[in-house]
Formats: structure tokens, sequence, C-alpha cells
């Protein structure tokens, strides 16, 4: 489990190492990471660094010193170093004067020709707001050079504990962070790169902010079929979905439940011809009355916002059993107060899946700051906010996709690309979803798991390429495959 700390948690922790801070001990440990990180940039595809040039952009305080200290080791390997100072009048002056004292030279502006990396140290973890000249003009060059960035800490121009991405703000290659990633690592993944996490001796004793499990405690948590298990002990999972009018919602949804469990998916609605044709085991009616017990309930995908979907959305949340609502289904809850309330008293367990639009609509009719808070760029307190309002926990779909219990507990996915930007992909998460909360998972884990694999099956459908939805949920099974390498288990 990788866990996300906020800038004030991460500079109590490392106050709280004593000596190790106070004397600089940390800082030089910092450099040597840094310095490291950029070498191993720097020998990718080439057979040494000896020779190559790197350009320091350094700001004020410690996230500068970091940089001017790692001068030093870059220089032990013949790397030449040049820094830019945007404060110079607050420079780290011992780092400014080990960084001189190891031949490192201070320019006014990089060569831009003849730079091999660029390592991007001027705010990092104290940084708010967009970047200002001549900082921006700087990354300007360097952006449209196609010359790769190392951010120390993180990229500047993103806000460190709401991943905000400023306009302009730096695009990292890489960023190079110390013991405790930052909220803005998984809520900004795209514009930090690829991160390293270097260990310099801060404890990781504080609660983190976000967590997000790594594949391997995905596959571990992932229902298969035991010795003694049979379809019901699997999970019985009932989609509602669909309608004559999008018939294909019915199809995707029920595609992914069938490929996420070893259960049992039941379908009711009006596409229960286009479902059988693809899915001959579901079991599929038209009426609700006739479907069956379940142990959890999809709602929602092309099901319509009439009157008629109120209502036996009103039947649904009665049912004693989890409860997935998404698309249709959310528009109608925004819309019905009584069925809002309906969700807070229930006591089994109930899954929201909004898209951003979903959202905003309904935190507003919630009378819920949630929606400001999303339409300012502070994705993880809305979620958790909005979670705490309605008593559910809420997926708050994205390229990285937050899962809100409403205890405050906040899960994140990266899907890495957005292939799945695609109509139709949010049916296909609800099918993996539900399917998981029929099989027992908590939904908080249901939904994470079904955002991981969703994002893999995306990745694998696409091979760099854009996709629609039903290759993505013919990508299930083998995503699912790939994913269940990692772990042991015996049938």
């Amino acid at each position: 489990m990788i866990a996300y700390h906020s800038a004030d948690a991460i500079r109590a922790a490392e106050r709280a190492t004593g000596t190790l801070f106070s004397d600089g001990v940390l800082m030089k440990r910092a450099a040597y990471a840094v310095a490291a990180t950029v070498i191993a940039e720097l020998g990718r595809g080439h057979a040494g660094v000896y020779g190559r040039r790197v350009g320091l952009v350094v700001g004020a305080g410690d996230n500068g010193g970091d940089a001017l200290y790692a001068a030093r080791h870059l220089r032990r390997r013949g790397v030449a170093v040049d820094a830019v100072l945007t404060a110079p009048e607050r420079v780290h002056a011992a780092a400014l004067a080990d960084f001189r004292d190891s031949g490192g030279r201070i320019v006014g502006e990089l060569s831009i020709g003849t730079t091999d990396i660029v390592v991007d140290a001027v705010v990092g973890l104290g940084g708010h707001g967009p970047l200002r000249d001549p900082v921006a003009s700087v990354f300007a060059a360097v952006h449209a050079a196609g010359i790769p960035v190392v951010a120390v800490d993180l990229p500047s121009g993103v806000d460190p504990d709401t991943g905000t991405v400023h306009d302009p703000a730096v695009r990292a290659d890489v960023s190079v962070t110390f013991d405790l990633p930052r909220l803005a690592h998984l809520l900004a993944a795209p514009q930090c790169g690829r991160v390293v996490i270097a260990e310099i001796g801060v404890p990781d004793n504080t609660p983190p902010e976000l967590a997000s499990p790594s594949d391997a405690e995905i596959a571990a948590c992932w229902p298969v079929p035991g010795p003694g298990d049979d379809k019901y002990t699997q999970g019985v999972v009932g989609v509602i979905a669909g309608s004559a009018r999008y018939p294909g919602a019915a199809v995707l949804c029920t595609d992914a439940a069938v490929a996420a469990s070893s259960g049992m998916t039941r379908y009711v609605g009006a596409a229960v011809r286009e479902v059988l044709a693809r899915n001959p085991e579901t079991v599929a009616v038209t009426d609700l009355a006739d479907a069956g017990r379940v142990q959890a309930w999809v709602i929602g995908p092309g099901g319509g916002t009439g009157e008629a979907s109120a209502q036996i959305l009103e039947r649904v949340l009665a049912d004693d059993v989890p409860v997935l609502v998404d698309a249709d289904a959310l528009t109608v809850l925004a819309g019905n107060a009584h069925l809002r309330e309906l969700v807070r008293a229930r006591s089994a367990p109930t899954l929201l899946t909004p898209h951003a639009g979903e959202f905003a609509r309904l935190a507003a009719a919630a009378g819920s700051g949630a929606a400001d808070l999303l339409t300012d760029g502070h994705r993880l307190a809305a979620v958790r906010r909005l979670a705490s309002e309605t008593g559910a926990t809420v997926l708050l779909k994205g390229r990285i996709t937050l899962v809100a219990d409403p205890d405050g507990t906040v899960w994140g996915n990266d899907a890495r690309a957005s292939w799945a930007a695609t109509a139709g992909s949010g049916d296909v998460l609800a099918g993996i979803a539900g399917a998981l909360l029929a099989a027992g998972l908590a939904p908080r884990v249901a939904g994470t798991a079904a955002a991981r694999v969703h994002g893999l099956a995306a990745r694998r459908a696409s091979g760099g390429a854009p996709i629609g939805a039903s290759q993505l949920a013919a990508a299930v099974r083998p995503a699912l495959q790939d994913l269940l390498h990692l772990r042991q288990w015996k049938r």
C-alpha cells in the first residue's frame, strides 16, 4: 500500500528527526538521491554519463539546496552542471558554496541546445500557484525543446495537497521524493511522471490522507473459487440497466460482471435479448419481481430517469444488500430527496459512482459544499465530504479515481492512461465493481479494485490506439488473468 501525505504532515515528520533535520543530514541524503536519479536518467540508452550536461533551475530554501548539493555527486561522474538561480538573495547559502566548490557554474540562462536534463528545484513542497517569469519562460523553452525534466519533490506549479496543476506548470518526466509520497504524486500523477521514492531517514508514522494498493494487493483480495465454492458463494450480482433506447449499456455492464466473477449474474431490463445473445449464462428477466435473490445490485446504466426508474431505485434501496448506483440512477437520486434519505438510512453498503458532472449535480442537490470543492480542483476534499454527507461510499471517476468511505478513508487509483475515456466505459466499471460487491468485498475495496482492472483492461485493449467500450469490456478477463498471476492461490 502506498500512503500519501499532506505537506504539513511531511514537514512535521522531517522536523521530528531532530538533528538529522537541523544539521542538514536529510538534505545531503536527499541531494544524493537527486543525483542518483539524474544519473540513472542520463544513462538510459547511453553507454555512460561522462561529458553530459545538466541544468539546475534553483529556487529559495531547501528544495534548491537539494539540487545544489547534488551537483558534487554529478561532477564526480564527469557531468557538467549549470545552475540558474531564480531567487539569488534567498538561495541556500551553504549549498551554493558547495556547488561552486564542486565546479558547478552559475549561468544567466540554460544552454537549451547542449543541456541533456533539467532539474526543477524551484519550489517543491512549498509551491502554490502557477509559475511566474522568468521561471515560466525557462521551462517553456525546456518543454519546447523536449529536454527531460527531473523534479525535486514535485513539479513547480503543482499544488502539493490538492494536486491542482496551475497554468503554467512544470511537466516532469521523473519526480524524486523522499520517504513519504506527497498527495500530489497521485492526485497529479500525469504531471509528476515516474515517481522515485528515496529513503533518507524520515519515519513513516503519520496516518496517510490517501492510499493506493499495489497490484499484488488487488490480486490478493480478488475473489477466486476455492475447493468449497459454488456459484452462490462466489456472489450473485443483479444488474438493472439498459432500455429499448440504450440496450448497449445493459450488454456492457453484464459483460463486465460476468468477466469479473465466477458467481452468477442476473439481469433485469428491456435488453434481455441483447444480453442473452452476448452472455447466455446470464439469468435475464424483464421484471424486477422475477429477478430472484441477489447479493448485490447494480442499477442505473442506460436505465432512464423517469418515474418508473425512481420507483425501481426505491425498491432496490429497500433491499438489505449492497447497492451500486450509477449513471441515470445517480440523476434520479440527485432529483429525489426521499431517495437520498433512503441512502443515508441504509444499513447495507451503498456505492455511488459518479463522474464529475454527476458528482456536481448530486452534491448541489444535497446542499453540499462538495460541488464547490470539486470546481476549485480539490477532488480529495470534495469526495471525502460527499461521502460523509450521503453516508455512502463515493467513487469519483477520472484518470485518477478516488473512492471515499463516510468515515473519511480514501483510496485512489491511477489508470496510468486515459484510453478508458470513452462512451460506455462507466457501464463496464459498474459491472466489475458490482460483481465484487456481490462477492463480499467492502465498497471501497470493490471500487478501487474495479478501477484498477478497468484501467489495466483499457491499456491492454488499446495497444496505443483509441478504443470503444466494447473492446474495453472484452479485455477485462485477459487483464484480470494478468493481474491474478501475481498471487498464489489453490484451486
